[in-house]
């Protein structure tokens, strides 16, 4: 009898225990973020920025795979203002992306309680301002998802972590540069490069000792190259996929990119530049920092180590080294390559063509023709509330035609677990960057010229990087191949922020008949209404 009663008791323990494990939820953490101008001289000259809790940049997310992140946003300034987290896959959750196309913008004096997850991921990201030309003036930050205690990473933990934002500066304040787009004139150069929003920022290390280095391209518009006066820096992660770890003196990271790299201070006891310098402009702009030894005795001294200039094809051939460890785990404790992507059929082709043409005697930038205007309702409103009038399905094609460019609200129809290749041509002389929220992507190849069917001789199908930015080089073409597996309405823009601004971007409505939370949450209970869907009941 009492062998039986124990007996029940344990079984009933362990059915709670049970239930406990199952319902059990990821954690939680909780911010209050509150967005204001500010006055900073990062180049010498007094000028308004955009600060977040007092701070340019602002404050690091550091979180861990599957954290729930529950962020107040409180908007101070006098324009209303979005922050979008870039690279954060928002997995069934298109409602928190950030952008005018999913978001109301938050008004001024007001506030919005974004509520996210980074489900399944790990690795370098950042977040920015996607409203107006905000980025301009700064608002930015970086976001670094870490891997649980349990999941083993590919590289000895190293004895330190630094997030290094990088990114062209103008002087000029960002209203000022909205007006030049505004009224159809191109932005002009930029005044300069900062490291973490200065001209010279430092960092510490001991001798002997490597660290971690967390890379982030912020800029409006310019490729850099990065690199460490005598030192070589080791790649081992680029948003958020772990890499074959070769060794390299320098690397570009393109606008909206992000990478990670190791440094072994192995060097005599003394400072060393720490350089970054713009790619592909005719004049090149230059930052440094200074990597400080704890023991050093001498200041950073000698020329500032040069840095490729123009050279497209040695980028290019950089880009095509970039491969990943199919031997180290993800963000889940299975191999990165169970999933072999290069095997999978593509159900359809969709070729993206970018031209910078003039409409109604303005600047503009366009896709296939179509330069993007904002609607004054965001577009996964109109979708979910069935608002007419909003958006077409029809208002962007899948390849390049002939005719004049045009605006238009532009919405490209897929569906739910689609394979698709997609393919970026290029035929300008500047380098294009291309960002897809919500999702990440295999850069499968990169080719000068044009592109043909014969250029998927050259892809590669076993080790290609996923991550969610891909450059294009001038005159040529880089493709992509996307497992659409995260419903929603998704913005596809050119990470070139004028060109953004000035129609370079469009929606892409991922959608499947079955309405259930296992394919898309719904409509978050504080959700923004505004345009054609204010007053309406979510």
């Amino acid at each position: 009898m009492r062998v039986a009663m124990l007996l029940r008791l344990i079984l009933g323990v362990l059915a709670c225990l049970s239930v406990s494990l199952v319902n059990a939820e990821d954690p939680y953490k909780y911010y209050t973020w509150t967005v204001t101008y500010g006055t900073i001289a990062p180049l010498g000259v007094p000028q308004q920025a955009i600060l977040i809790n007092g701070q340019f940049p602002g404050p690091i997310l550091d979180v861990v795979t599957n954290d729930n992140i529950i962020l107040n946003l409180i908007n101070k300034l006098d324009q209303p203002f979005l922050l979008t987290w870039n690279g954060i896959k928002q997995r069934k959750n298109s409602w928190q992306d950030g952008v005018l196309g999913t978001n109301c913008p938050i008004p001024p004096n007001s506030n919005y309680t974004y509520k996210f997850q980074a489900k399944d991921q790990i690795g370098t990201y950042t977040y920015f301002p996607s409203t107006q030309l905000h980025k301009a003036a700064g608002g930015y930050g970086g976001l670094n998802v870490y891997e649980r205690p349990q999941i083993p990473i590919p590289f000895p933990n190293p004895a330190g972590d630094f997030t290094l934002l990088v990114g062209d500066w103008y002087k000029t304040n960002h209203k000022t540069l909205q007006h030049y787009l505004d009224l159809g004139r191109p932005l002009p150069f930029p005044d300069g490069l900062l490291i973490n929003g200065q001209a010279h920022a430092s960092f510490s290390g001991d001798q002997g000792k490597t660290y971690m280095f967390r890379i982030s391209n912020m800029g409006l518009s310019t490729s850099i190259n990065f690199r460490i006066q005598g030192h070589t820096i080791m790649l081992v992660e680029v948003e958020g996929s772990h890499t074959i770890q070769n060794i390299y003196d320098s690397l570009d990271v393109h606008v909206g990119q992000s990478v990670a790299v190791l440094v072994t201070l192995n060097q005599a006891p003394k400072d060393y530049y720490i350089v970054a310098s713009t790619r592909f402009t005719r004049t090149v702009l230059t930052a440094t920092a200074v990597l400080h030894y704890t023991n050093s005795q001498t200041p950073v001294s000698g020329p500032v180590p040069p840095g490729p200039t123009y050279q497209i094809h040695w980028s290019m051939q950089q880009a095509r080294t970039f491969r990943w460890n199919l031997t180290a785990s993800a963000a889940r404790p299975n191999p990165q390559g169970s999933y072999h992507y290069g095997k999978i059929t593509t159900s359809r082709t969709i070729f993206l063509a970018n031209s910078a043409p003039l409409v109604n005697g303005k600047q503009r930038y366009a896709i296939n023709r179509v330069s993007y205007i904002n609607s004054d309702t965001p577009l996964k409103l109109a979708d979910y509330f069935n608002i007419p009038g909003v958006f077409s399905l029809n208002s962007i094609q899948t390849a390049p035609g002939g005719g004049p460019a045009y605006l238009a609200t532009a919405v490209m129809p897929a569906f739910l677990h689609e394979f698709i290749e997609v393919v970026f041509q290029n035929n300008e002389n500047t380098i294009q960057s291309w960002h897809l929220d919500g999702y990440d992507f295999w850069v499968v190849g990169y080719g000068r010229g044009q592109w043909t069917p014969a250029s998927r001789k050259h892809y590669n199908l076993v080790d290609a990087l996923t991550r969610h930015t891909a450059q294009v080089y001038p005159y040529s073409w880089t493709t992509i191949l996307i497992s659409l597996d995260n419903q929603g309405m998704w913005n596809l823009r050119s990470a070139i922020w004028a060109r953004q601004y000035l129609g370079q971007e469009f929606y892409l409505r991922v959608w499947s008949p079955d309405k259930t939370p296992a394919n898309e949450y719904d409509i978050p209970p504080n959700a923004l209404l505004c345009g054609r869907a204010r007053g309406l009941h979510a």
